[in-house]
């Protein structure tokens, strides 16, 4: 079983950055689609970005595109989200999870572990 834990959430003012890691334990990830996803309050939760297991191939959901920068270091079991030029519309729980082995998924169901979520608030 793997665990996995967010951290580099905060406030932040629209048109600032912050860049969100997730650490993988208990197993590695290194083989696996890693993504990010987010809730916001009275929202479900939605597909941000997916990366594969070698970082060749990385999926954006549309309003995140050419803002967001999903990346992985395999070596440190670890994945980021570079979040640049944010909108208080990205205010939201941010989540990362573990998707399929060796295939590239961006599908919520595919996805079978998850960190406990880390806050973004983004202010005007």
């Amino acid at each position: 079983q793997v665990q996995l834990v967010e951290s580099g959430g905060g406030l932040v003012q629209a048109g600032g950055s912050l860049r969100l890691s997730c650490a993988a334990s208990g197993n590695t990830v290194s083989m696996y689609t890693m993504g990010w996803f987010r809730q916001a309050p009275g929202k479900e939760r939605e597909f941000v970005a997916g990366i594969n297991w070698n970082g060749v191939r990385a999926e954006y959901t549309d309003s995140v595109k050419g803002r967001f920068t999903i990346f992985r270091d395999n070596a440190r079991n670890t994945v980021y989200l570079q979040m640049n030029s944010l909108k208080t519309e990205d205010t939201a729980v941010y989540y990362c999870a573990r998707g399929r082995r060796l295939l590239f998924t961006t599908t919520v169901s595919d996805y079978d572990s998850w960190g406990q979520g880390t806050q973004v608030t983004v202010s005007s």
